[in-house]
């Protein structure tokens, strides 16, 4: 059975004058249908990154997926257009936000 999403040394990073922060770093994952993942850790361990970079909502005046592949139903987010990742939010993939 093939994954419904895989993530494949996923990097994403924010810039600051005083030099790149990496929220995360070679981040691999997949999931099939039926299975559960939970990702847990500290705070400020990148959890919401990870989330938010596979939302293709990482805010890019700030921060910038620097490497790897997210794979939703045979189809690469990273690629897709805004106005295509629209459609995918809510109706293939959402996300509950901490607040």
């Amino acid at each position: 059975m093939n994954p419904i999403l895989q993530v494949k040394d996923l990097s994403t990073h924010f810039f600051s004058l005083a030099g790149p922060i990496k929220a995360v770093q070679n981040l691999s994952f997949s999931l099939r249908k039926g299975e559960v993942l939970g990702i847990i850790g500290e705070s400020g361990c990148g959890k919401s990154v990870t989330g938010l970079s596979i939302m293709g909502l990482i805010p890019s005046r700030q921060g910038k997926i620097t490497n790897g592949t997210i794979i939703l139903n045979g189809k690469a987010l990273e690629e897709l257009p805004e106005k295509e990742m629209r459609r995918v939010r809510g109706n293939s993939i959402a996300m509950i936000f901490q607040e």
